[in-house]
């Protein structure tokens, strides 16, 4: 910035910064929105191939799951960068879709290309877009089907057409067992008639190697990588009174520094004295209440311990505060702060069975056999951390597909029919309501859409153009219902097949994917200030402005 005397200030910019704007920005956008799209475009459907990544560090990354693969690939690209955010986007709201989301905003923007190309404004590609998601949404409401959430047999369906496209394909009855059990344990009534599923902190994943991975399970109570604090104490209590701590059992430190004055040599020894005192005070004050197991997220002195070895009371400390409150809700204890405020109703006795495991090299803290509990553990066994990583990731898929169910109860058909259907009655649609030039962007939505049956017949090793033309066929007859079998590329009923999805993640899927082209489509200019535009911005650093 320079200023003369008397004069207004002018901004100078010392380095011309990169810059795109108009045509040139928009194409380059939607250039790398395809490039994303088509580096997981081969990971869609039940013979999607996998992807190796390798971190900085030298680790490893095999999964064909959209958004962990996204999550690890760096780019420098805005736009490449805003595809990515739609993937985390999706497997937040809804745990499933995270290719498809990607790969249909992909196809949205190359046919927004030849949009543009026509030399259609951005905006009224825009508006169109709007009234194709309209109209989606209703056609979706439409051929969607209801759903009974307490029937095992759909909901164990549902879920499978989650994990039917993931590596755990060759385990899926026992994962939709476990991802359903899991939800049904964590899934609260509020007693207004809403129920709340909170499956990432109350459904915690233990990944323990080694084993068998049928050997995983869920356990109706939850399970610690915990010991006890002294080897004299019990391993193993039927019906266990138990209480939870939120404070320390063990001598009062300083926050940092504290000085005490003794006048005479006797005062140090009191002054020990005092401490055991109050800790001796402490633990009897909780051994009135007969506890059989005291668990705490500071620390147990020795002191504690000896004198609970002696009450034959077992220890564990510091634990973590999350698997505190799941431990609280599983045996219907209640965390207490203060010792002086335990009441006889925050001892938690719902819990059938305490015992300490040792699998591997670890020891494990199980408190199972609870009455109805509210939060659960579910414990993977496999043979490798890579393996167990990627059973993690698709487990929780499941039980966000299953969670979506118990909101959305409502099923569209899956392998791409859901999409056709889209297809072939949004262009029906045009033909009939929509005037002008707008019809252009609004069928290039309805093209866009067949990028999914298409791309499930591509990876089957199918020929695209035919089975594709036999669907258009079908669903203009009105046969709604048929897709494509993904594992060998011909088309069925889904019907008879039986492959139905979750609505809501189809919801979310057209939502999210339209929603990124109209923002990258309103984007006309593309700078990137310097680095040294920046500094002359903020000042000079810290450590620069002296002493």
């Amino acid at each position: 910035m320079q200023v003369g005397p008397g004069q207004t200030p002018v901004f100078v910019m010392n380095s011309a910064p990169e810059r795109q704007s108009g045509r040139k920005a928009q194409i380059s956008n939607i250039t790398a929105g395809k490039t994303i799209a088509d580096v997981i475009r081969t990971c869609l459907g039940p013979k999607a191939m996998l992807k190796m990544i390798l971190d900085p560090m030298g680790g490893i990354l095999l999964t064909n799951d959209g958004n962990a693969i996204l999550r690890e690939i760096d780019v420098a690209h805005p736009a490449a960068k805003n595809m990515i955010e739609l993937s985390r986007t999706q497997d937040e709201e809804c745990g499933d879709g995270t290719t498809s989301v990607i790969i249909l905003a992909g196809e949205i923007l190359a046919q927004s290309l030849s949009q543009l190309e026509r030399d259609i404004h951005p905006v009224v590609i825009i508006s169109a877009y709007n009234k194709a998601l309209k109209e989606a949404l209703s056609i979706i409401d439409r051929i969607s089907v209801p759903i009974d959430t307490s029937d095992d047999t759909q909901m164990l369906a549902l879920i499978k057409t989650s994990i039917g496209t993931k590596f755990v394909v060759r385990w899926s009855d026992l994962m939709c067992r476990l991802a359903l059990q899991a939800v049904r344990t964590v899934s609260v009534d509020d007693g207004a008639g809403r129920s709340s599923v909170d499956i990432k902190r109350y459904a915690r994943v233990e990944k323990v190697p080694g084993g068998e991975i049928e050997e995983s399970r869920v356990l109706d109570g939850v399970m610690l990588n915990k010991d006890i604090t002294h080897p004299k104490m019990r391993r193993r209590i039927l019906n266990p009174r138990i209480i939870l701590l939120d404070c320390p059992l063990e001598y009062k430190k300083g926050e940092s520094q504290t000085n005490m004055e003794f006048s005479k040599e006797t005062d140090w020894e009191r002054a020990q004295e005092m401490e055991e005192e109050q800790i001796v005070a402490q633990c009897k004050r909780l051994l009135e209440f007969k506890p059989d197991l005291i668990i705490t997220e500071k620390g147990v002195s020795d002191l504690a311990q000896h004198v609970f070895e002696r009450a034959n009371v077992s220890a564990i400390r510091r634990v973590r505060k999350s698997d505190n409150n799941r431990i609280a809700l599983a045996v219907g204890a209640t965390i207490v702060n203060r010792i002086e405020d335990l009441r006889d109703s925050d001892v938690g006795t719902l819990c059938g069975l305490f015992n300490i495991e040792k699998i591997g090299d670890e020891y494990f803290t199980f408190l199972t056999g609870c009455k109805s509990p509210k939060a659960c553990t579910i414990l993977l066994r496999g043979p490798s951390k890579d393996i167990l990583n990627e059973i993690d990731r698709n487990l929780a898929d499941a039980m966000s597909v299953a969670r979506n169910a118990v909101f959305n109860p409502r099923l569209a058909p899956g392998g791409g029919a859901t999409e056709m259907a889209l297809s072939v009655l949004l262009h029906q649609h045009a033909t009939k309501s929509v005037a002008g030039i707008e019809q252009w962007p609004f069928r290039a939505v309805a093209d866009a859409l067949e990028v999914v049956p298409r791309t499930l017949v591509q990876n089957a090793g199918g020929n695209a153009i035919r089975v594709l033309t036999e669907l258009r066929a079908k669903h203009a007859a009105g046969e709604h219902s048929w897709g494509v079998n993904g594992d060998t590329g011909k088309i069925v009923d889904m019907k008879e097949y039986g492959l139905y999805e979750s609505a809501s993640v189809k919801i979310q899927i057209l939502k999210t994917a339209i929603e990124a082209a109209r923002m990258l489509l309103r984007v006309d200019d593309v700078v990137q200030a310097t680095r040294k535009d920046k500094e002359q911005q903020q000042g000079p650093p810290p450590e620069e402005m002296g002493e």
